[in-house]
């Protein structure tokens, strides 16, 4: 074996960003909480942070900021993005809000990290999705996010 095949892998710093990203869109959407008020309080207190008893995995920031920020900036463009892709029956506004954050934090991801190639996002998030759900949330997370990336990076194959 190799040097680098003997290197322990770090901790997914953008998987934690991610995740944090979506506790933090929770927080705003259920909160009416402001975006530089629940960056600001992650940053200072939980990217890395133990807080109650929880260590918080040490995340990276600037992911973290550009995810929350993006969502809250783009919101009017990923809403509609998201709605059209679930079942006609079901509004936005039905989805618990734990999952609305998780499709909106992979939407924007999908339209703005060009960088980020599809598998690896559609993953991320399905991972969080199972973090927070035992039941279908997770299969949606994947067909929802799997089919708007069929839409906005359909040039991309």
């Amino acid at each position: 074996m190799s040097n680098e095949e003997k290197q322990v892998k770090p901790v997914n710093q953008r998987g934690a960003a991610r995740l944090a990203a979506v506790q933090a869109l929770y927080q705003m959407d259920i909160g009416g909480t402001g975006v530089l008020e629940v960056v600001a309080e992650y940053e200072a207190h939980r990217l890395g942070q133990e807080l109650d008893g929880d260590t918080y995995l040490k995340a990276d920031p600037s992911w973290f900021r550009s995810i929350v920020s993006g969502v809250v900036r783009d919101q009017t463009k990923i809403d509609p993005i998201v709605r059209s892709s679930l079942q006609e029956d079901w509004p936005l506004s039905r989805l618990d809000s734990t999952l609305r954050a998780i499709l909106r934090a992979g939407t924007f991801e999908i339209l703005e990290r060009k960088d980020v190639p599809v598998p690896v996002i559609v993953t991320e998030y399905v991972e969080i999705a199972r973090a927070f759900f035992e039941e279908d949330e997770p299969r949606i997370v994947n067909a929802v996010l799997d089919r708007i990336a069929k839409q906005v990076r359909s040039d991309k194959k």
